[in-house]
């Protein structure tokens, strides 16, 4: 029952934002770019009972994710803009974004920093 709950309200919140995105698409932007499915999955996780260190956890890597997470947006934007298709924008950003990823572990192995 609650995989359900979660499927429906996180299709309800995509739904809602990609309507108002097709009327006003700086707003549906602004509204997706909040942390809307992180702060979602952190009230899950804590309903369904995991510890704050897993929770603590989730959003290190929530925090972690966001540097690719930016350059990934920032390549389909660019992409885009220079007429771009949509899937090979899309692809490009998810390869940037791996090989950002991978950056950052390298870089944090330098530190002893082990994720």
């Amino acid at each position: 029952m609650m995989l359900w709950v979660k499927l429906f309200s996180s299709a309800l919140i995509i739904a809602c934002v990609t309507e108002l995105a097709k009327k006003f698409p700086l707003y549906g932007g602004i509204i997706a770019a909040l942390p809307l499915i992180s702060l979602l999955s952190i009230f899950w996780l804590t309903v369904q009972g995991e510890t704050v260190k897993q929770i603590q956890t989730f959003t290190m890597g929530v925090i972690l994710g966001l540097p690719a997470t930016i350059v990934l947006l920032l390549v389909v934007y660019m992409m885009l803009k220079h007429s771009f298709s949509f899937i090979l924008s899309l692809f490009a950003g998810i390869i940037v974004w791996g090989v950002i990823l991978g950056i950052q572990k390298i870089i944090f192995a330098q530190f002893n920093i082990h994720l």
